[in-house]
């Protein structure tokens, strides 16, 4: 009878502990919910873009848009689309604004030699997003010239 006790008293202690991991284990361990990759920015002007030429109403009111690396671009299909960014990390601690994600705009590519986007004008060239000052500004410290980030096709 006492190994009885003892072992359901084991059997219902591990149970508890498996219940609360469950729901403790999201907070605990980051979960990733979209892909990865790098992120640079580009200075003004910003047109004109592959996407669409020089027309001014393709920028957000935010200033919160992109020019698509090729990872991202799909010959021209990345036009238009929306990503939810977060810089998760930089080669300088404390460079990302903890917990902010931002909703950006593709306008761009980032590898057209005639669109405002050019390599020339990017603060790091290759990156997966080369995002306007404003929004790399918005998740990070615009001091550094690249960040590591999350995104997710809205």
């Amino acid at each position: 009878m006492l190994i009885s006790r003892s072992l359901f008293t084991h059997l219902h202690t591990c149970f508890l502990l498996l219940i609360l991991l469950a729901f403790n284990l999201p907070e605990m361990v980051p979960v990733v919910r979209g892909d990865v990759g790098t992120a640079s920015h580009y200075t003004p002007p910003y047109q004109p873009t592959e996407c669409y030429g020089g027309d001014p109403s393709q920028f957000p009111s935010s200033n919160l848009f992109a020019a698509a690396g090729d990872g991202v671009w799909d010959n021209g299909a990345a036009c238009g689309r929306q990503y939810l960014v977060r810089c998760i990390s930089a080669s300088k601690s404390g460079t990302c604004i903890p917990e902010r994600t931002i909703q950006i705009k593709i306008v761009d590519y980032a590898l057209s030699s005639t669109s405002a986007a050019a390599t020339s004008k990017q603060s790091v060239a290759g990156a997966t997003l080369v995002l306007s000052q404003t929004a790399f500004g918005a998740i990070a410290n615009s001091s550094v010239t690249s960040i590591n980030v999350e995104f997710q096709q809205v």
